[in-house]
């Protein structure tokens, strides 16, 4: 098991200046992953940012920024159309960075909500995992697997609970794509989280990890023992990376609703999130 860090926690966008400044803080407090949000491909020389992430030591995943404009199951073509391009060029842009790991929702806008029959959540799921699949395939092709996150019930309509993910992942049938289980969602929508990721077993392959209220791990009331149980016994070796926000970049706040700070001070949410991880989970 590794543990990383999401650039996030410390703002946006993402520059390659910024990322030589966050890599050295990452090493220095212990992370042995960064995680690089893939907002716009125009932010990043994804090249250069590679030999940054190298030079520092470190392994790399990313993370999906699904827009409004990219969402796989829009009524709107063009904006399917865009979600998959993205995804695709985000595929590439993972490999690029020197990646094996693409995580997110990738299936729907964030904070896009909308009323479902269950014939028309049937037909929507169903052509989703088409979608899904044919975009795993492509990944095989660049060694990336995509990782599937489920979020709450306020910021998607679809894909909310493990089960549902399960679900998803199962549909899709190909290697390339897995589960991203995220202790904040989880703690909203699943009843039993150790339970979930038993339940979840070999489909895992990334895991977020924030405290309830998107702070620092370990400061609220996730069970964070019962969860190291349950991924030891699923045999879990994949990446446990922190992920919270700042609530001094707008873009972000709104996105996630954080409309205060979690922490005192960012770096002390990272390093504190970090030790508490070790502790309970390494």
């Amino acid at each position: 098991m590794q543990f990383g860090i999401n650039t996030w926690v410390w703002g946006s966008s993402l520059t390659v200046d910024k990322l030589e400044r966050l890599t050295d803080k990452t090493v220095e407090m212990g992370y042995d992953v960064i995680e690089i949000p893939l907002e716009d491909h125009d932010d990043l020389d994804y090249d250069r940012a590679a030999e940054v992430v190298r030079s520092a030591g470190l392994d790399v995943t990313t993370a999906a920024v699904m827009a409004p404009e990219r969402d796989l199951v829009h009524p709107e073509a063009d904006k399917r159309e865009t979600g998959e391009q993205y995804l695709r060029d985000a595929i590439d842009a993972t490999a690029t960075l020197g990646g094996g790991t693409l995580v997110g929702p990738i299936y729907s806008s964030t904070g896009r909500l909308w009323q479902m029959d269950a014939e028309e959540r049937d037909t929507t799921e169903r052509e989703l995992a088409e979608t899904l699949r044919s975009l795993s395939e492509y990944a095989e092709t660049r060694d990336v697997t995509l990782c599937v996150e489920p979020l709450n019930r306020f910021e998607t309509s679809l894909i909310n609970t493990t089960e549902q993910g399960i679900h998803l992942v199962d549909s899709v049938d190909h290697p390339s794509c897995q589960l991203l289980l995220d202790t904040f969602h989880m703690n909203i929508e699943d009843k039993d989280v150790p339970a979930a990721i038993r339940s979840a077993d070999r489909r895992m392959g990334h895991v977020h990890a924030c405290a309830n209220d998107r702070g620092t791990p370990g400061t609220g009331h996730i069970r964070w023992s019962e969860i190291g149980r349950a991924l030891d016994d699923v045999n879990f070796d994949g990446a446990v990376v922190v992920e919270s926000f700042t609530p001094d970049v707008e873009s972000i706040a709104k996105a996630a609703s954080v409309w205060r700070p979690l922490a005192p001070d960012q770096d002390e949410l990272a390093r504190d999130g970090l030790a508490h991880l070790r502790d309970t989970l390494g």
